[in-house]
């Protein structure tokens, strides 16, 4: 309710008029009371909702509706009138009544007629009486004409006669209409029409009027109902012309009309020959919406206006003379009111009251007072004081109270106001609210309210409480409300202020507080984009606000104006500030603003979203400057989508050869609109376009209309003719036929003509239809021309180019002859020879297919089956190069020549040799032993050496952070496969590259990388050769035995673990792999008692590496290591040496040992560590704890008996690794086999490499 009063008073104008007051408050407290806020305060009755005019009680209506609604306090009683008499709803049981309201509804029954009448609803409470409009219920009967019997009209030809029609009274609108009795409409004309009236009129008669069936037909359309008047009869006879005369109206007459209806002048006229009837307005010209009708007998002017008034004539002449008729027509209005009435009125006791009703009509309306609904005359007063147009109560009392009626009336309507005039004295109450929050931006403005109702009016006034302050300034107004305005607000306006009010009746007073807030703003607004058709697009809008109004926030998106979730739900997502829309169509293109907005402000931003798309397409295709073989067409291009056309296709497509088959026949840029098109003969052609932007293409246009193109000669000869000989005695001739479309008429046929090059000799034709003919009995390989002409039945091709080609071909004669060859290196070869004579060729030149192959290598002087290889040399050429031969081979050498049938025989072979190379890389290098001051390298030979193998060039660098002097070393021992780098630095990293050489030089290097140990490492390969020692003590005398595909590996167990589980695997050296990945798992061997595992489906002649560890990890130490090569394919057994296993094993272990108390000398002079290594003895040998040494003591033995046939004290650089006679490679590195040298003496042995 408290909004209601706001926008009351905001409405109403009287705020800025301080004589209006009065009413202000009075319509103040309507509000308040109609919200029953304030039911101590009395109110007058006010009517709501009324029933005014008139109701027709239709049959198809359920009930007749009085409606009569009113507010007051006390609660109104109702009371009705009916025709001026009193009208008591509750004796009427068929009556539905509202108890809430005096309202009632009428039942359509029978009895319906009863209650026909005018009625008027009275509002009363304590305090006065308001009054309704009058209302009338009017319940019609069905119309009837009467029954009567006429008699038959008889009138002379060209007499004017009348045939009434006297309709029976309706409900309106009614429809009149004269027809005849098998229901035709009588033809109206000049001569003969219908009056307003009904009555058909004659402006002269004729004798085929003459008929006995003129039917007058009346329709009221409200009630359904048609009813017809008996027919008349009308008898014409024969008779001469007459001058006009008027028959409607029959005398001068005056027409009133009220303003806004519409003014209908009829004029009917008779006479012979039939008058033409003209209409004026005497002194000026006719209205602008006047309307001649009915055959010019009727004058229409619709909502009339004062300006129609005036005087107007008709005229009516004939041969014979003319008549006249004036109307005078007068413009009423009814009722109106020149001011405004005012409806309510608060006034202090003893005031004087001014009630004023001014009306204005045509003619002038008379003013009729009531006071609760009786005449005014019957309250005599002495203070009431009537004038003219206004009633003045003096010294208005309480008693005067009431509600007073103004009723203007003149003879076109009633106009009623029911005025209430409420006296009292009221002390001054606030309507806002107590302690009333505002809240507003930095530099706007705020109103704080403070609603007053009082009487006498109150004066008011603001101050400011917390903090204390005055409210001068021209920041600060007071409005006429009794509001509070602050202009552009500041930060230290923010705090409590007090409105107070005060009148002779008492005084209240209201408190209110302004808090000031952060403005509302759009950081980041969406961007104007494009988007494809089908895509999606996505706007974003975030936003900044104050912490306190973040709940509230709200963000609207709109798009051209319109909410989109109202308006265009379908597509649109929003979250947060982000608006998507999917599969976006054209229809989504506009302008999109996001509306981010709280109670106290707002901020917009906005963004256009451009679609584009594939063009739409052309349209309007029309064909111009039609010619026999060109035309013009033209077209219009239809919307782009906002992507410029680049281009447009033009295609076409003909009705005989390819139906429906669209081609492309030209494009054109995109601003033309027009192209002239070329055109073949003989088709019947239709076109299209297609327009192209960057989008894409558009579909295609309708077609165009169909031009067909006359007939006539072909326009070229057939292109691409190929001249072949497939077989020695013929020649095959073949071209490429016409398109179907460029045969330009029926009946195409080629001729083929041909004949001997050089030779003076008439042409031997062909007339074909296909393209293609073989001549046969030819000379081998001889030269001919041949031409093809084009012919249809309306003549012949242009002249045709004439073609040179050859007849068949045979395999070359003769072998190419001086076939040299000049060896420039090891691998590459310049071969040469002299060329074939044409005549020897019988054929187009091919070139020239050099075939070579090895016959031995000069490494073992052993033959090597033929393998064939060869090189073609396309054209005439002379010699080539030869690369990719084997170093160190014998070679034999053909050449021949071919042509398009074959090859020619080949020539003598020619024998040379290939010398030595260089070696190729090695395949393996291993680094291993790694000891303070040197580290042992390992290497397999080189698979082939490309000559006798002179030894190995071994190169070395250290690689820590910066690259050291690279140093070198000579092996001149062609069986060496292992080197001991001494004189090294301890804990550094290394670099080795290996290259073998022969007496040519050395090949390529193969690098490795390892380091020398640091003292700290020593113990850690102490602890090393105990594990190995547990170990070797179970598995002893492992060996290898190889052939060509398979390798078995054996072994002896003893001890207590000869059950434990060891793992093999193996390398093949042929893979580029690297050192960690190379090695493939086989599979573990749990029971080692059997003595030996077989490895199998090994490839012949091919290097491996084969292990034995305790692990399955690949990258783990292993206990046995050994490189072995497979034969090459032949069964001679490898004979392995069983008794270097374990000598290597021990070695190793030895070594190790020797190095970790070589770092004990140095720091200790063997005495700090010799309790440690009792006492590692100890751990690991759990056969006795007593004797630490009896474990090694017995492995040393060991190892002494298994090798009693080899010296096991030193083992040479030379001795390490060779090939043996089987082929097997036996080398050492890593996990080598390892020959071990002791004595028992208390301490560890040396060890010697």
């Amino acid at each position: 309710c408290l909004v209601m009063y706001k926008e009351l008073i905001k409405a109403d104008g009287c705020l800025n008029d301080p004589t209006r007051l009065p009413f202000t408050q009075m319509t103040i407290l309507m509000a308040l009371l109609s919200c029953d806020l304030f039911p101590v305060v009395e109110q007058l009755p006010t009517i709501t909702a009324q029933t005014s005019g008139s109701l027709i009680a239709l049959p198809y209506d359920e009930n007749f509706l009085f409606k009569c609604e009113a507010k007051g306090n006390p609660r109104p009683t109702y009371r009705w009138t009916k025709d001026g008499m009193d009208f008591d709803l509750h004796k009427d049981s068929h009556l539905i009544i509202e108890e809430s309201s005096g309202t009632f509804l009428i039942p359509n029954t029978k009895e319906k007629t009863k209650y026909q009448g005018k009625y008027r609803c009275y509002a009363s409470n304590k305090l006065g009486t308001a009054i309704s409009e009058e209302s009338e219920l009017i319940v019609p009967m069905v119309p009837k004409f009467p029954k009567e019997k006429t008699e038959p009209v008889v009138v002379t030809e060209g007499d004017s006669v009348v045939l009434e029609c006297n309709p029976p009274q309706g409900i309106p609108p009614w429809q009149l209409y004269w027809m005849t009795n098998d229901l035709r409409h009588i033809e109206q004309n000049e001569r003969v029409s219908m009056g307003l009236n009904g009555n058909l009129y004659f402006s002269n008669t004729l004798v085929s009027d003459s008929r006995d069936d003129y039917c007058c037909f009346a329709s009221f359309s409200r009630i359904r109902t048609i009813v017809q008047k008996p027919r008349l009869v009308l008898r014409v006879k024969p008779n001469q012309k007459r001058k006009p005369s008027i028959l409607v109206p029959s005398s001068h007459s005056t027409t009133y009309i009220k303003k806004g209806e519409e003014l209908e002048l009829e004029c009917i006229t008779e006479g012979l020959p039939t008058p033409a009837v003209e209409w004026i307005k005497m002194l000026e010209n006719l209205p602008t919406r006047t309307q001649i009708k009915n055959y010019g007998k009727l004058l229409t002017i619709s909502n009339i206006t004062d300006q129609v008034e005036g005087k107007y004539m008709c005229k009516a002449k004939n041969d014979l003379g003319e008549a006249e008729h004036h109307f005078q027509v007068v413009v009423e209005e009814p009722p109106s009111w020149q001011e405004e009435p005012v409806k309510s009125q608060l006034a202090e006791i003893g005031s004087d009251i001014h009630i004023k009703c001014s009306a204005r009509g045509k003619p002038q309306p008379t003013i009729t007072w009531k006071r609760n609904g009786q005449p005014l005359d019957d309250f005599p007063s002495t203070n009431y004081k009537v004038l003219d147009d206004r009633i003045i109560i003096l010294r208005a009392e309480q008693r005067d109270t009431a509600v007073y009626q103004c009723e203007a009336s003149n003879r076109h309507g009633t106009l009623l106001v029911n005025a209430n005039v409420l006296v009292m004295n009221h002390p001054p109450l606030i309507l806002t609210r107590n302690y009333l929050e505002y809240a507003t931006m930095l530099g706007k403005s705020v109103i704080m309210d403070c609603r007053v109702f009082s009487s006498p009016p109150a004066t008011i006034n603001w101050r400011r409480e917390d903090p204390e302050g005055s409210l001068d300034g021209e920041r600060y107004s007071l409005l006429k409300n009794g509001s509070l305005q602050i202009h552009k607000v500041e930060m230290e306006d923010m705090g409590q202020y007090k409105c107070l009010a005060n009148n002779s009746e008492g005084t209240m007073s209201l408190t209110t507080e302004l808090f000031i807030k952060d403005s509302t703003r759009i950081v980041e607004p969406p961007q104007d984009m494009k988007v494809k058709r089908g895509s999606m697009a996505e706007l974003e809008c975030q936003v900044e606000c104050d912490p306190t109004l973040r709940r509230e926030l709200e963000i609207l998106w709109m798009k051209d104006g319109m909410n989109i979730l109202s308006n265009f739900s379908e597509g649109y997502f929003t979250d947060d500030g982000i608006l998507q829309i999917v599969n976006v169509s054209h229809s989504d293109q506009g302008n999109y603003t996001c509306v981010v907005r709280t109670s106290l402000d707002q901020d917009t931003a906005s963004a256009y979203i451009t679609v584009l798309d594939v063009p739409d397409p052309p349209v309007q295709l029309t064909l111009s400057e039609l010619k026999d073989r060109s035309v013009r067409l033209q077209w219009v291009a239809a919307s782009d989508h906002n992507s410029p056309i680049t281009e447009f296709i033009i295609q076409y497509e003909e009705n005989h050869w390819e139906p429906e088959k669209w081609k492309e026949i030209i494009r054109v840029a995109g601003s033309q609109f027009s192209a002239p098109l070329t055109l073949y003969g003989h088709i019947n052609y239709q076109f299209r376009v297609i327009a192209v932007n960057a989008i894409g293409r558009s579909h295609p246009s309708m077609p165009s209309k169909r031009y067909k193109t006359p007939p006539c000669a072909p326009d070229r000869n057939p292109e691409n003719i190929k001249i072949e000989g497939h077989l020695p005695h013929q020649m095959d001739i073949s071209w490429e036929p016409l398109l179907p479309v460029e045969h330009n008429g029926p009946g195409l046929e080629y001729k083929l003509s041909y004949r001997l090059l050089g030779v003076e000799d008439s042409w031997k034709e062909q007339m074909m239809k296909r393209h293609s003919f073989v001549v046969r009995d030819t000379q081998t390989f001889v030269p001919y021309v041949v031409k093809i002409q084009a012919f249809n039945s309306h003549g012949w091709a242009p002249e045709p180019r004439v073609v040179t080609g050859y007849s068949g071909e045979d395999l070359p004669l003769a072998a190419p002859e001086d076939v040299s060859v000049e060896v420039l290196n090891s691998t590459l070869l310049r071969v040469s020879w002299s060329p074939v004579p044409q005549t020897a060729l019988r054929g187009h030149l091919g070139g020239y297919t050099v075939h070579w192959w090895q016959t031995q290598s000069l490494l073992n002087s052993k033959r090597i089956p033929s393998e064939r290889q060869s090189l073609t040399i396309p054209g005439n050429r002379s010699h080539t190069m030869v690369p990719g031969l084997k170093p160190f081979s014998e070679y034999s050498l053909t050449v021949n020549i071919f042509n398009r049938r074959g090859n020619g025989p080949s020539s003598s072979p020619v024998s040379f040799t290939t010398p030595q190379g260089v070696p190729e890389q090695p395949p393996i290098l291993r680094a291993t032993n790694f000891q303070k001051d040197s580290i042992t390298l390992v290497w397999a030979p080189p698979h082939e050496t490309n000559g006798f193998l002179m030894g190995y060039l071994l190169q070395y660098q250290t690689v820590n952070e910066t690259r050291g002097e690279l140093k070198s070393v000579n092996i001149n021992a062609p069986d060496t496969t292992q080197w001991v780098l001494r004189d090294l630095q301890d804990d550094n990293w290394y670099k080795f590259y290996l290259s073998a050489c022969t007496q040519v030089g050395c090949g390529s290097a193969i690098s490795e990388e390892g380091g020398t140990v640091s003292e700290a490492s020593s113990f850690l390969y102490f602890v090393l050769y105990l594990l190995l020692y547990k170990f070797l003590s179970v598995v002893l005398n492992i060996s290898t035995f190889v052939s060509d595909t398979s390798a078995r590996i054996s072994w002896r167990t003893r001890g207590e673990r000869s059950d434990s589980q060891l793992y093999v695997a193996i390398m093949n050296h042929r893979k580029d792999l690297t050192p960690q990945t190379d090695f493939a798992l086989l599979m573990p061997l749990k029971r080692l008692s059997k003595g030996f595992h077989l490895v199998e489906g090994l490839s012949p002649g091919t290097v491996y590496t084969v292990r034995l560890q305790a692990s399955h990890r690949v990258d783990d130490p292993s206990i046995f290591e050994e490189v072995f090569k497979t034969r090459k394919g032949e069964n001679k057994q490898l004979v392995a040496s069983q008794e270097w296993f374990v000598a290597i094993m021990c070695a190793v272990a030895l070594l190790t040992l020797l190095v970790l108390i070589g770092c004990f000398v140095l720091k200790n002079k063997f005495g700090k560590y010799a309790a440690e290594f009792d006492s590692f003895f100890l751990l690991f040998d759990s056969d006795n704890d007593e004797k630490p040494l009896k474990s090694s003591q017995q492995l040393f033995t060991d190892i002494k008996e298994d090798d009693s046939s080899e010296d096991s004290s030193t083992m040479s650089e030379d001795d390490g690794s060779e090939f043996d006679e089987d082929g097997s490679f036996i080398g050492e590195y890593s996990g080598f086999r390892r020959r071990v040298s002791t004595e028992v003496n208390g301490h560890p042995p040396p060890v010697t490499s």
